[in-house]
């Protein structure tokens, strides 16, 4: 489909070079996880080349507003999406869908559609697998240096909230995920 290589090489490249260091979670790992299990969504449900293409381009640009910084980056990243999409000569239908997933991935998420629940459960994969002690570390690293919390009890808080409000949206991942993201819910509650 027009545009998505370039479209790809851009962004990741912005990402490599230009979000800051502090974005321990938020930076190249995060965007290259969602898009690698955006590609395990597609070839497990076989999706049809214009969703396979709508959704890799959602997973690389959906937090390319931190480019700007974190607040509203959702907003942002829509924008920037658009922008570069539109430059990309891509249509205009495509470039609505691509805004559509980047701002469902806010939290709350709020999917509208089958391709939006997907890009949600890919964005927040890590919650049901057993990288997620390493992952959330990460998450903690970054809140703390932008001073959202403080302390390590502050942050157990926050991940039992999370845990406890979050839903997976596509059926694999609750029957997949779901029962691991429990388990560290848990974990969290025993300790």
């Amino acid at each position: 489909m027009k545009g998505y290589l370039t479209l790809r090489k851009t962004v990741l490249s912005k990402l490599e070079a230009d979000l800051p260091d502090y974005l321990t979670y938020h930076g190249l790992d995060h965007t290259l996880d969602v898009l690698n299990v955006c590609d395990q969504y597609i070839r497990r449900l076989n999706l049809p080349e214009e969703e396979r293409y709508l959704l890799r381009t959602g997973a690389i640009v959906h937090d390319m507003g931190f480019l700007k910084g974190p607040a509203n980056h959702e907003e942002v990243g829509s924008g920037m999406a658009a922008e570069l999409m539109k430059n990309l000569g891509m249509p205009e239908n495509y470039i609505q869908e691509v805004k559509g997933l980047v701002m469902a991935t806010k939290i709350p998420q709020t999917p509208q559609n089958s391709l939006q629940k997907i890009i949600c459960d890919a964005d927040l994969d890590y919650l049901g697998r057993n990288d997620y002690p390493e992952i959330s570390e990460k998450l903690f690293k970054e809140l703390k240096f932008m001073k959202v919390l403080e302390t390590e009890e502050q942050w157990k808080n926050l991940q039992i909230n999370f845990l406890k409000a979050h839903h997976f949206h596509t059926p694999f991942a609750i029957e997949k995920r779901e029962p691991k993201k429990q388990k560290w819910l848990k974990k969290l509650l025993d300790s």
